[in-house]
């Protein structure tokens, strides 16, 4: 039996002894990782497809700029929020997969229903069902993919998670974008992902026959006391720290179009292309992450510090290397973020960690937007100083959660 050692600075002090045998799980851990990645590159491809019209979609129901607006934000709002129930209701219940297919399940039958929504208000039902389903689905899935990536090696794992993520996010769009021109209507245009939606479910049924408990891809070495460790909760400062200062894809598009440096026809192109960098900063951040431990995240508010002048800069070159450096931030944020907190969080409290934590991003998201987009308003120079110094106060906490975890804190 192989075993793995975690990283110096990112292992909590409940340690863990990593199973590798075959036998032990019914499948490999990196078949587990490729096969899980490929059941969210399928829905990445139904929800990201179905977000990219939901505008649009709502507008041609009547709704008003208010309407899209809040219902959109409260969607976001209870994708992240609801984390904290459904968190703890994981750790609680055990049922990893019974919460992640019931999450995945509402999600891929809401979408295709969105597109023969009759009226306004059934429209705006079902965009906040989805995002409910991926409420309940998030700490479930990041914790059953925790187990499996404690042998593949933590950043490596959810990195190619994340970068088949993208691969989805990357498509979805594009195949609505090519159905609606084609037929001229939102029912088939959602309609047709019904069919990577079905994939979704059968995968998932599939890989629960497969592997019934990827628990035992992972063994505690030690009883968990209940509590979240000490270690954890300075890193969830650290995350919102760094996210509060992180600028909105939206705000970069606005300066864009605005300041008549790309036409909006191109916006989703330069999407696409931070998609890119997004998937590439994950697999490069996962892999320096496994080799040197916590200490690789001090990139994130490097590269979050260098957006505002860059992305806001009056040339097209700069705005677009912006661009693509916000797509790299973005590739650390939902790729060795999450690979952390299965190394400082013991498995069973692993799924209210991931349910705190998505609190804590959701939070700082809100003030990183308002933050942002107010500074923006007054100077760009004002909007890049104030995010540097966000930065450097996320890179003392960064300092400080390595400090406590070191000392074995709880």
């Amino acid at each position: 039996m192989r075993r793995r050692r975690l990283p110096v600075e990112a292992a909590a002090s409940g340690e863990t002894a990593v199973l590798m045998d075959r036998e032990a799980s019914g499948m490999r851990p990196w078949r587990f990782v490729l096969w899980f990645g490929a059941v969210s590159m399928l829905a990445d491809a139904v929800y990201e497809g179905a977000r990219s019209v939901t505008g649009p979609l709502l507008a041609s129901l009547g709704a008003s700029a208010l309407v899209v607006g809040a219902v959109t934000g409260a969607g976001e709002a209870a994708a992240l929020g609801l984390r904290l129930v459904s968190g703890p209701l994981a750790d609680r219940t055990r049922r990893f997969w019974g919460l992640a297919i019931s999450g995945y399940a509402l999600t891929v039958v809401s979408v295709p229903l969105l597109g023969f929504a009759g009226a306004l208000w059934t429209a705006c039902a079902l965009v906040l069902a989805e995002r409910v389903g991926k409420a309940v689905r998030s700490p479930a899935k990041d914790t059953l993919l925790s187990f499996a990536t404690a042998a593949t090696g933590r950043g490596r794992g959810f990195a190619v998670h994340e970068a088949m993520d993208q691969v989805g996010a990357f498509a979805g769009p594009l195949l609505v974008a090519g159905v609606l021109a084609w037929s001229g209507g939102y029912g088939a245009a959602l309609g047709v992902l019904a069919v990577p939606g079905a994939l979704v479910l059968a995968l998932l049924v599939w890989l629960r026959g497969r592997v019934a408990d990827p628990s035992r891809y992972e063994r505690p070495a030690s009883v968990a006391d209940g509590r979240l460790p000490a270690a954890f909760w300075t890193y969830a400062a650290f995350t919102a720290a760094t996210t509060a200062g992180f600028a909105t894809f939206g705000l970069l598009s606005y300066h864009l179009v605005e300041n008549h440096l790309l036409s909006a026809a191109w916006v989703p192109v330069l999407y696409a292309a931070a998609m890119a960098a997004d998937a590439v900063a994950a697999l490069a951040t996962g892999w320096l992450y496994d080799r040197y431990g916590a200490r690789t995240l001090a990139v994130l508010p490097v590269l979050t510090a260098a957006v505002p002048p860059l992305a806001f800069a009056g040339t097209l070159g700069a705005a677009v290397a912006g661009s693509l450096v916000w797509g790299a931030a973005l590739g650390v944020q939902e790729s060795t973020l999450r690979a952390t907190v299965a190394d400082l969080v013991p498995p069973a409290r692993r799924a209210t960690a991931y349910g705190v934590f998505a609190g804590a991003v959701g939070a700082a998201s809100l003030v990183g937007g308002v933050l942002v987009g107010a500074l923006y308003e007054v100077s760009v120079a004002l909007t890049a100083g104030v995010v540097a110094g966000v930065q450097v106060v996320a890179l003392v906490l960064l300092y400080a959660t390595r400090a406590v975890n070191s000392q074995g804190v709880a």
